[in-house]
Order: C-alpha cells, then sequence, then structure tokens
C-alpha cells in the first residue's frame, strides 16, 4: 500500500498451530486467519502489516533486530519465550519504535506460575492480554493512535 507505515506482527513457538492448540485457550482462529485479519485491520489503520510466526528463536531475535535496524513498530506475542528467554529480553530492548506486547490469553490469569513473569513487559509501551485473537487488533489501533514521530 503506498505511504502505507510497516508494522510487523511477530508469534513465537506454536501460534502456527492456533485453531488445533488447545482451543479452549487459544480459540478456533487459524494463524492463517489471524494473518489475514491483522494485514486487513492495519490496511484498515494505514499500515502495511507484515505478520511473522516461527518456532526457532534465533528467527525471532533476527527479526527484532531487523526491526530495531528499520526503526519499524512491532506488536509481539513472544508466547513461551516471554517466560524465560533473556535472548527476547535483550533483543526488545534494542527496539526504538514501539513495541506492543500481546496475549491471546491472559498469561496472569493462567494456573502455571511461570506465566505470571514477562521479559517482553519492561520494554513493551502496552501490554494487551486476554482478548483472543482481538487483542492484536487493539495492538495495532494503539499505534495508530500515537502521535507520528
Amino acid at each position: 500500500m503506498l505511504g502505507a507505515r510497516p508494522v510487523w506482527v511477530l508469534n513465537g513457538p506454536n501460534l502456527g498451530r492456533l485453531g488445533r492448540r488447545q482451543p479452549e485457550i487459544y480459540g478456533h482462529t487459524t494463524f492463517a486467519e489471524l494473518a489475514h485479519l491483522c494485514r486487513g485491520w492495519g490496511r484498515d489503520l494505514g499500515f502495511d502489516v507484515d505478520v511473522r510466526q516461527t518456532n526457532h528463536e534465533g528467527e525471532l531475535l533476527d527479526w527484532l533486530g531487523d526491526a530495531a535496524d528499520r526503526m519499524v513498530p512491532v506488536v509481539l506475542n513472544a508466547a513461551a519465550w516471554t517466560h524465560y528467554s533473556y535472548a527476547v529480553y535483550d533483543a526488545c530492548a534494542q527496539l526504538e519504535a514501539p513495541l506492543v506486547e500481546v496475549h491471546i490469553s491472559d498469561p496472569l490469569q493462567r494456573p502455571e506460575e511461570f506465566r505470571h513473569t514477562s521479559v517482553v513487559t519492561p520494554h513493551a509501551e502496552r501490554v494487551i492480554a486476554g482478548h483472543g485473537v482481538d487483542g492484536y487488533r487493539l495492538a495495532l489501533e494503539h499505534l495508530a493512535a500515537r502521535p507520528r514521530v
């Protein structure tokens, strides 16, 4: 889209299995459907949204480093890496454009204690959790509402 601002929506491990993986927690929307929704929501907000998912931590780190170099805003669902990856913590610390952390479920409401800690949150401008896939729309709307620098 001509003149659209880039935004990257980055997703960590197991999110490629959305719709099949624990739908009672993560819902029935597939990852392909989520990517389509994000691109549409972004287009409506004046963004060119690039949606990516990986099960390989190094790949996510490379994307975050590239986003830092390009000053691209990031919507990040680091999935399990949220709770323990200091490499993701360090990569998020490099970002200068806004970072919005997203979780489909609310980790603070989950019974597993390890989910109650996020290494992403200290670097996030906003955290959106527990809104299902609609949290991604809320994250994009948050970025759209920010003044352009």
